[in-house]
């Protein structure tokens, strides 16, 4: 999979002071407990050893997934998106034409989703039925929960 991952420099940023700290702080302390435990003499009935076996095991593979998405990381420049269409970084006022409700998203990059505050990933398949549009048009998405029905109500950038 040699697919990009578009993020922002703040995200990929972001992604990298996780990455540091999960090698130079949990590692260690993981490789710490799994030392002492080892020192508690027979491996085959201690719960510690194994315990922090798979705790280093789950650790190593969270830190596979992010050099994986580091190594795919495009940074976007977002003075160079189109003002007057859905893109990478933008805020997308939508109604939502099946309920009524006016939703606000932001769409951006790994390391930076907090769909608390709306902020979506650019990759999910919301954001990508609202990538390309205009203010004014519908548009019909297909999510897995079945298909979403929004009106563009305003496209803004913030800096």
């Amino acid at each position: 999979m040699a697919e990009y991952i578009p993020m922002s420099r703040s995200g990929y940023d972001k992604l990298k002071a996780e990455l540091r700290h999960l090698e130079d702080v949990e590692m260690p302390a993981v490789a710490k407990r799994i030392a002492e435990a080892r020192a508690e003499g027979d491996l085959k009935e201690n719960a510690e050893y194994h315990g922090a076996r798979e705790s280093q095991g789950m650790l190593q593979a969270k830190i596979n997934l992010l050099n994986d998405k580091l190594s795919r990381a495009q940074i976007i420049d977002l003075s160079t998106m189109p003002k007057d269409e859905v893109a990478f970084g933008a805020t997308v006022v939508v109604k939502d034409l099946e309920f009524g409700d006016e939703e606000t998203f932001v769409l951006v990059g790994a390391g930076d989703e907090n769909y608390d505050e709306g902020k979506i990933l650019i990759t999910s398949p919301l954001a990508q039925g609202l990538v390309g549009q205009k203010v004014g048009q519908k548009v019909e998405i297909d999510v897995p929960a079945g298909k979403m029905r929004f009106k563009i109500l305003e496209i803004r950038y913030e800096e």
